[in-house]
């Protein structure tokens, strides 16, 4: 990746940190914040992470470093979680020392935003590691599946087969579910872990939780009445307790 003198760059504070567009769908705005959300669970100890959810990724490899790309989500490792403390509005590149996202989300919608050609090619320049894209939809139409993931090996994007897809890179894998908790049955993108499994929310976590205390609760009341009705017969059969 070309790399300018950060003098000659601008800062986050004068970049825009939205370009005003509204997505085109629901599914754009819920899915990634449903990954995000997740990872605030999964990964809560972990502070060198951040997920990136309809914001722009400012670089240095296109017409102008003023010109960002936007996907729909987008994971990075070995940055701060909170910059500076803070919060970002846009993920600049020269800022987190030229540290590309590893993982690009995009859920193509209605309109199509070139999903397979020329962001495609952006992120592949960026040394985007996978680059995921779900198309629910319209894959028909694309002449794509309905949900690919893309491997960056020897600088050009291979198609990779397998869900839920592991990622060695990140840890993680990646692919589709429907929530048991969603009363509309919605299908969604989910993070597992390397033997398959989906990571449960913190709500089914939490309902878990709650059926194991319960089960250990009716487990121990059994087992007192157990011992008080071996302590009644025995009083029965005069035989001391002692």
């Amino acid at each position: 990746m070309l790399q300018i003198d950060r003098q000659y760059l601008p800062t986050s504070d004068e970049l825009p940190d939205s370009d005003d567009t509204p997505v085109d769908n629901e599914d754009q705005n819920f899915l990634p914040n449903l990954l995000l959300f997740l990872l605030e669970y999964i990964w809560k100890n972990r502070d060198d992470w951040y997920f990136g959810v309809d914001m722009g990724i400012y670089h240095t490899t296109g017409v102008s470093p003023r010109v960002p790309v936007i996907p729909d989500g987008f994971l990075s490792l070995g940055v701060e979680r909170r910059k500076n403390g803070g919060s970002r509005s846009s993920y600049v590149m020269w800022e987190e020392e030229y540290t590309a996202p590893i993982l690009n989300l995009e859920v193509v919608s209605h309109t199509y935003g070139d999903e397979y050609g020329k962001k495609l090619e952006i992120y592949r320049q960026l040394g985007i590691k996978y680059y995921v894209i779900y198309n629910p939809q319209f894959w028909r139409r694309d002449g794509h599946l309905p949900f690919e993931v893309y491997k960056l090996v020897d600088d050009d994007y291979q198609l990779q087969i397998g869900e839920p897809l592991w990622m060695p890179e990140i840890g993680l894998g990646i692919g589709r579910c429907v929530l048991p908790s969603d009363r509309f049955g919605r299908e969604v993108l989910s993070w597992f872990d390397q033997k398959g499994d989906r990571y449960l929310t913190p709500e089914e976590q939490a309902e878990i939780e709650r059926q194991t205390a319960n089960t250990e609760r009716q487990r121990a009341d059994a087992a007192q009445k157990q011992v008080e009705l071996l302590t009644a017969k025995l009083r029965s059969l005069g035989i001391s307790e002692e």
